[in-house]
């Protein structure tokens, strides 16, 4: 009887050492859950300021594409402006030079005008001793 009584108390020790109550659990838990709460809650604000970030980022990416796209139609247009402007050069100086023979031709006409009315003139007075004789 004795050996039964020392089985029970050890036995009794035992499971009074291994065993956890509901209580002590939820005692050790609990704080453990309000901090897996709080940082997946601080998880969640970071998840959804990084999609914001993330949206800002694709908008800059845009921004900067367009700003590509707008320097490189700007180079097009200075490159064809310059091209226009050599262009209206040449046909400035060529309209000079036409200006310039059209004076010359006009001097030429005139002067041969002058030859013709002169001669014009000698031809009447030499008509008119003719009629004369």
């Amino acid at each position: 009887m004795k050996k039964a009584l020392l089985i029970m108390i050890i036995s009794l020790f035992l499971f009074s050492l291994g065993c956890a109550t509901k209580d002590y659990v939820r005692q050790q838990i609990d704080p453990l859950i309000d901090r897996m709460s709080r940082l997946e809650a601080r998880i969640s604000a970071i998840e959804a300021k990084l999609s914001t970030i993330d949206g800002k980022l694709a908008e800059i990416e845009n921004a900067k594409k367009e700003a590509r796209e707008a320097k490189s139609l700007a180079q097009d247009a200075m490159r064809t402006a310059k091209e226009c402007c050599d262009k209206a050069d040449i046909a400035v100086r060529r309209a000079e030079e036409a200006a310039k023979k059209a004076e010359l031709a006009a001097d030429m006409a005139e002067a041969a005008a002058k030859r013709a009315e002169n001669a014009a003139l000698k031809a009447g007075k030499a008509f008119e001793l003719q009629q004369k004789k």
